[in-house]
């Protein structure tokens, strides 16, 4: 079976980033709100985007890397958007000002 990398997004328009083997199941498990403390909270989501994994350790390492991009990034992916997703990966973030990042 294979693993699914997958986007949520609430009502509150929060994005969610998951993994797991048994797609239905997770995503059944989201609405009824047993599925983490995150879906308990913010009520019952949307499925925004998922892609199949061979195996459970290409799905984690996709999801902890699209777990790190920026909120514009993940609905690039979820819309396909292959030049907006480009163009993210280029843009640098800037120090602000005045702080020491």
């Amino acid at each position: 079976m294979a693993y699914h990398v997958y986007i949520l997004v609430f009502p509150n328009a929060k994005l969610y980033v998951g993994s797991t083997e048994d797609l239905a199941r997770r995503l059944s498990e989201h609405r009824a709100g047993s599925a983490c403390r995150t879906t308990a909270l913010y009520g019952p989501p949307k499925l925004l985007y998922s892609e199949p994994h061979p195996d459970r350790s290409s799905a984690l390492k996709r999801e902890r890397q699209i777990k790190g991009w920026s909120r514009a990034k993940k609905v690039a992916l979820s819309q396909g958007n292959v030049v907006e997703l480009k163009r993210l990966a280029q843009t640098k973030r800037k120090p602000v000002e005045g702080h020491n990042n």
